[in-house]
């Protein structure tokens, strides 16, 4: 029986966990509004060891509203977040949706052509960002509608010793304090906040759109995915439902994961408000010793984090100065889970850490392994409440029977209202009753567990065989010297693609390449063994970490070309 019409997976629902749960009417805004009324001396946030209350978070992003306003910032306008994970991401955040406008939350790394795609694309006019970017900034905007750019400085919200530190050894010298001068509609955040006059209110319904959330782009083409207050408050409340050991007002949350990134800005920030829980913020998430003894000091209960990073950590050279046993619930995502990475971190915590699965057009995970109970590891775990899945095939949509490879498909609240201004590309990933296509191939077991096989065009041909990148890095990944791992087809005439793995091996290690194919020979089928092995000092990754395994294909097909 498929997955449209029955439920495999609820009998393996850990005990507590409900099957549906009723989505409120508020919107995603309201969410702030409503831990403040509870818990106004909370921490909201905490940066550098200086901690902002709820009461201080809610008129902080009241303020930039009023401010917002007072630019000309109208109902449904698009404004753009360019920074890493600080206070005013947050403030900006819930500030433009108390405006009425529309977030869109855009990865600080980008290069100006990237920033001027999506500022473009999105038809946004203002633009919130730090000091730091200006330069990057500047160079995009002639290319762009922007009319507004608003600056703030990463020290603004650092204690008052760090800050003057900060000023006198590193804003300067460092690019932080950029000559503006001259510069037309250019504002200061700070500023803004003091200057700021009284709110309008703005009537937002939860079926409109609160937020543009561009794809990675990794496949192709960033598309702007619609995500309505509904959405978001219904991730909230599923991932709340799917933890039912979490308690209001009592979580401390690691803001490792960027917040420009779906997964970072739904099971991080907004999950934390809907909590009234205490946001950690780590602006570099590649600091590893700044997240570890963040960890330390602050004592987070939730950690949300993706696979490199949780190997990162297992193998940190000096974990043992920190105590990281306050975390009880972890996830991961973004990529798959190597199951020795899940179980030496276990160890380390005395925490949970489950896999899940989710993409920008679902607000993330749909998909999660039971914390207690029932866990397959190895899966992406089951349907997670108020959502639904089932395998199609890829070219008809056809439902498939259990344990068949095919396409990846849910039905979920969560599920995005579509692209923005790209009606025939949403039209292609919609399937009748509301189901979206999310892309991923996968299969379902009887219990109602999903696996992720691979990307749809992640996946290669080897002598007439299909070959998924995931199966052989699952292998590499258990070789003990193994740190990190990608494997990609590279074009041949005669076999249709050669596979080529690459890998970073851990610290004070030493292999070979005959050594490492050696043992993909007593772990694969012959034709999934790579030909190739590449030994790097690191794997090429999104911010979010996920392995970009298109640029390593690239690389190599232009250096074949010269």
């Amino acid at each position: 029986m498929d997955a449209s019409c029955a439920k495999p997976w609820v009998r393996c629902y850990e005990p507590g966990v409900p099957e549906t749960v009723e989505i409120p009417t508020y919107t995603l805004q309201q969410s702030l509004s409503m831990a403040v009324e509870k818990y106004p001396d909370n921490a909201a946030i905490v940066f550098f060891n200086r901690k902002m209350t709820y009461r201080q978070l809610d008129d902080a992003a009241t303020r930039f509203a009023a401010a917002l306003q007072g630019l000309g910032v109208k109902k449904g306008d698009r404004v753009m977040i360019f920074m890493p994970n600080a206070p005013q991401f947050v403030i900006a955040f819930y500030g433009i949706l108390r405006a009425g406008a529309i977030v869109v939350p855009t990865n600080p790394q980008y290069v100006p052509r990237e920033l001027a795609y999506q500022a473009s694309d999105s038809g946004a006019e203002t633009l919130i960002s730090l000091t730091l970017h200006w330069k990057t900034v500047k160079e995009a905007r002639p290319q762009t509608p922007l009319k507004r750019v608003i600056l703030c400085n990463i020290k603004e919200y650092f204690p008052p010793v760090l800050n003057l530190l900060f000023t006198l050894a590193k804003e300067k010298k460092e690019g932080h304090k950029p000559d503006v001068s001259g510069e037309q509609g250019v504002y200061d955040f700070q500023t803004l906040l003091k200057g700021a006059g009284t709110l309008s209110p703005i009537e937002v319904k939860p079926d409109e759109v609160a937020v543009l959330g561009y794809t990675g782009g990794t496949t192709g083409v960033s598309k702007g995915a619609m995500l309505s207050h509904r959405n978001l408050v219904a991730q909230a409340k599923n991932t709340i439902a799917w933890f039912p050991g979490i308690q209001l007002g009592e979580e401390v949350l690691m803001g490792a994961l960027p917040l420009f990134h779906s997964f970072g800005m739904t099971c991080v920030m907004n999950l934390g408000v809907h909590l009234a829980g205490a946001l950690v913020l780590v602006p570099n998430p590649r600091d590893l010793q700044a997240v570890l003894q963040a960890a330390h000091k602050h004592r987070p209960t939730i950690f949300c984090g993706v696979p490199t990073m949780y190997a990162a950590i297992n193998n940190f050279k000096d974990l043992a100065k920190y105590d990281v046993t306050s975390i009880r619930t972890c996830t991961s995502g973004a990529a798959p889970l190597p199951e020795e990475v899940q179980t030496t971190f276990e160890r380390i915590t005395g925490g949970k850490l489950v896999e899940g699965y989710g993409l920008t057009e679902t607000c993330s995970p749909t998909h999660v392994n039971p914390l207690r109970g029932t866990r397959k590891i190895g899966t992406i775990g089951v349907p997670i409440t108020n959502t639904l899945a089932k395998i199609v095939h890829p070219e008809t949509g056809a439902d498939l029977p259990i344990g068949q490879i095919g396409e990846i498909a849910v039905s979920s609240p969560q599920v995005m209202l579509g692209y923005w201004n790209k009606p025939e590309e949403t039209a292609k990933v919609t399937l009748p009753g509301n189901f979206f296509l999310t892309g991923d191939l996968g299969t379902m077991d009887e219990d109602g567990f999903f696996k992720v096989v691979d990307r749809k065009k992640d996946m290669f041909i080897v002598g007439g065989f299909n070959v998924y990148p995931r199966e052989i890095e699952e292998v590499l990944y258990k070789h003990p010297k193994v740190l990190e791992a990608a494997a990609v087809g590279i074009p041949d005439v005669q076999r249709g693609d050669n596979i080529k793995a690459y890998i970073v091996l851990k610290s004070g290690e030493t292999a070979t390449a005959d050594e490492i194919i050696a043992y993909c020979r007593e772990n694969l089928t012959r034709y999934k063994v790579p030909r190739e092995i590449e030994f790097r000092d690191a794997l090429p990754k999104t911010l979010v970490g996920k392995v970009l395994r298109r640029m390593l294909r690239d690389e190599e097909l232009a250096k074949r070309a010269r």
